[in-house]
């Protein structure tokens, strides 16, 4: 009986030629798996794809919902966003993708797992870091830093000599990452920082100047944190993002240019469409203005910022992200309430907020006379929160 290896298969250009690749050096026997995130119409060939390219047996699991409910979520509640741009949408979906694989694994009796990862990326890093969180016993397989191909150019050669067909080509040569939560682009003519995107780039989201030229209002559900409903509907996750997304996308919601520090050293340029993601990023930032006190607002601002470091760095599965958690969830305990926004030409603005733990008290608030506040009392306020400047000053002086 032959060795096997479990190979995280997308059927773009590199898993595709990796199938043969392990078994022509390895002697491997290669049973492919393909988690379906969300990509749509991308899945439709891939089962009878990896099959051709000499794949034993082929497994496509559904893992929207456990996406969402489980990776996506979380950080949303978190508020992590990468350098103050990136939704995550590649970082969140790796560990999920490792989990699968070792899950796989055990069910096949596979001694190891490959993947698709170049030696330059972060995706290498998440993977091998996930998979040995959840098994150190399990072998991990990165051709890329073991084969001679050295360029994309190579790869797509390499795939024509042995009859298997790419998805890339020298007209559209972007390596794309596509999930319910978004699609990046990255290679090509992007390389270069001081390029515009092309304007046939974008296939989720309507460049704003190119967007509807009425604005739309959407009324979003949240509780504890987490979106529930959308206009007065209760949906489930992959119906309200799904949903979100087309919106978002018809609104030129959610487009995203950046060069961004990988993990590995390099500055790299992305452009991400993550429409519906960005909508409730949005939203539930306005709902935590409303329902967070000024001191728990501000400590989970920072708490955001390291969230995010550890998930696009790799480490869902470390005790740091967990705990981080922890504390997110009890802040969110009453994050609940529902907000209205305004989406027009790329921009979203807030159109009302309501919530049963609104900290907001109109009589404290108003600039008309109340019966709640002394204006007296600031006199006090101010003497000793300036205190220490004062002294400073006495003591100069």
């Amino acid at each position: 009986m032959s060795k096997k290896v479990v190979l995280a298969y997308s059927g773009g250009l590199d898993t595709s030629i990796i199938i043969p690749w392990l078994k022509e050096n390895f002697g491997y026997e290669v049973v492919a798996m393909a988690c379906d995130l969300g990509q749509g119409e991308e899945l439709q060939p891939l089962e009878a794809k990896a099959l051709k390219s000499g794949a034993s047996k082929v497994y496509i699991v559904d893992v929207r919902e456990e996406f969402l409910t489980d990776y996506v979520f979380p950080c949303l509640r978190a508020g992590a966003v990468y350098e103050g741009k990136y939704l995550l949408g590649t970082s969140m979906a790796r560990p999920l993708i490792a989990k699968k694989l070792v899950e796989i694994a055990h069910r096949e009796g596979a001694e190891a797992v490959a993947h698709g990862a170049t030696g330059k990326g972060n995706d290498q890093v998440r993977f091998e870091v996930s998979v040995a969180a959840l098994d150190p016993n399990l072998k991990v397989i990165a051709p890329w830093r073991l084969w001679d191909i050295r360029s994309r150019e190579e790869a797509i050669a390499y795939a024509a000599a042995r009859g298997i067909p790419v998805p890339v080509t020298k007209e559209r040569p972007y390596s794309m990452d596509r999930n319910i939560w978004h699609l990046s682009h990255e290679g090509g003519d992007l390389e270069d920082p001081g390029n515009e995107p092309p304007a046939d780039l974008y296939l989720l989201t309507l460049p704003p100047e190119k967007a509807a030229a009425a604005p739309v209002y959407v009324t979003i559900d949240f509780e504890a944190g987490t979106p529930v409903g959308l206009d007065g509907t209760r949906l489930d996750p992959v119906t309200l993002v799904e949903r979100l997304n087309e919106i978002g996308g018809k609104h030129g919601i959610g487009i995203v240019d950046m060069v961004e520090n990988r993990l590995v050293g390099i500055k790299s340029r992305g452009v991400y469409e993550t429409p519906g993601g960005t909508v409730l990023f949005y939203a539930l930032r306005e709902l935590e203005r409303l329902t967070l006190d000024r001191a728990t607002l501000h400590f989970k601002e920072m708490v955001a910022l390291k969230y995010a470091e550890l998930v696009y760095d790799g480490l869902w599965f470390s005790p740091l992200r967990e705990a981080l958690d922890a504390f997110v969830t009890s802040v969110c305990r009453t994050v609940t309430g529902r907000v209205r926004l305004k989406l027009y030409r790329g921009t979203i603005s807030p159109a009302g907020i309501w919530s049963p733990h609104s900290l907001y008290l109109k009589d404290l608030a108003t600039f008309e006379r109340d019966e709640m506040y002394d204006h007296k009392d600031a006199t006090g306020f101010i003497n000793l929160f300036g205190l220490p400047l004062k002294v400073r000053a006495l003591v100069k002086k």
